[in-house]
C-alpha cells in the first residue's frame, strides 16, 4: 500500500511554509491542498482539525498531526533520519526548540502588528519586530545556519518569516536589511535551497495580500 502524505495549507501562511520546507527537505512527495481559509473551510479540514480549524495539518496514512512546530519534528522523527533537522544532542535540541518557541512568542506577534495595525500598535509592533529579528541576529552570529553549517530545525521554523520583509519594510518605511545585516544575508543563503525557494511565496505577492488583508480590517 502506498504511503499517502496530505498537506492543508494555505499559501500566505509562515506556518505552512515549515511543513513545506521540512517535507521537501526530507525528500517526501505530498498532496498540497489549499485552504480557502478567509471564506470557507473545507470540510476535510474541520475534520482533521475539530480543536482549532486551523492549517497547517498534516495527514499521514489517514491520521492527522496538527501545529506547525509539532509537524516538523514529526516529519523530522517519520523520514530520512540520516538528514536530521533537529540535533542529536540533548542540549542542542533543547536550544532549538527554545528559540523556535522564541520566533513564536517575539518574532509573530511583531510581525503581524507591524503590518496589520496603525499609528502606535503598528510602530510598537515594527520595533518588536526588528528587535526580535536582532535577538536571532545574535543567536546566528558568523555561523552559516543556526546550527553551523547544517540547515536545521531553528532555521525551518524562522525563515518563513522572510517573506513578510518587503510587507513590513514597504508598510513602516523601514529597513531590515540596515537593522539586520547578518540575518538577511543569512536568509538569502537559506533561499538558494529549493525547498526553501519552492516553498516561500514571491515577497510582493505576499505584499498584495497583506495590504488587501489590511484594508479589509480596517473597514470593519
Amino acid at each position: 500500500m502506498a504511503e499517502e502524505v496530505i498537506l492543508l495549507d494555505f499559501w500566505p501562511s509562515p506556518f505552512g511554509m515549515r511543513a513545506r520546507i521540512a517535507l521537501r527537505e526530507k525528500g517526501v512527495h505530498f498532496d498540497l491542498r489549499e485552504e480557502e481559509l478567509l471564506s470557507n473551510k473545507s470540510p476535510l479540514l474541520l475534520q482533521m482539525n475539530p480543536i482549532h480549524k486551523k492549517i497547517p495539518v498534516l495527514i499521514h496514512n489517514g491520521k492527522p498531526v496538527c501545529e506547525s512546530q509539532i509537524i516538523v519534528q514529526y516529519i523530522d522523527e517519520t523520514w530520512d533520519p540520516e538528514s536530521p533537522l533537529l540535533p542529536s544532542n540533548p542540549y542542542e535540541r533543547a536550544r532549538a526548540r527554545f528559540w523556535a518557541d522564541y520566533v513564536d512568542k517575539k518574532i509573530l506577534p511583531g510581525g503581524r502588528a507591524a503590518w496589520r495595525s496603525t499609528g502606535e500598535d503598528q510602530e510598537a509592533g515594527k520595533k518588536e519586530f526588528i528587535e526580535g529579528l536582532k535577538v536571532m541576529e545574535g543567536e546566528l552570529g558568523d555561523k552559516a545556519y543556526f546550527g553551523g553549517q547544517r540547515f536545521g530545525f531553528l532555521d525551518v521554523s524562522l525563515i518563513p518569516f522572510y517573506s513578510w520583509f518587503y510587507a513590513v519594510e514597504t508598510l513602516n518605511s523601514c529597513s531590515i536589511g540596515e537593522e539586520c545585516p547578518k540575518l538577511v544575508g543569512w536568509a538569502k543563503r537559506c533561499m538558494q535551497r529549493e525547498s526553501v525557494a519552492k516553498s516561500l511565496p514571491n515577497q510582493h505577492k505576499v505584499y498584495d495580500f497583506m495590504s488587501e488583508f489590511r484594508k479589509k480590517l480596517q473597514a470593519q
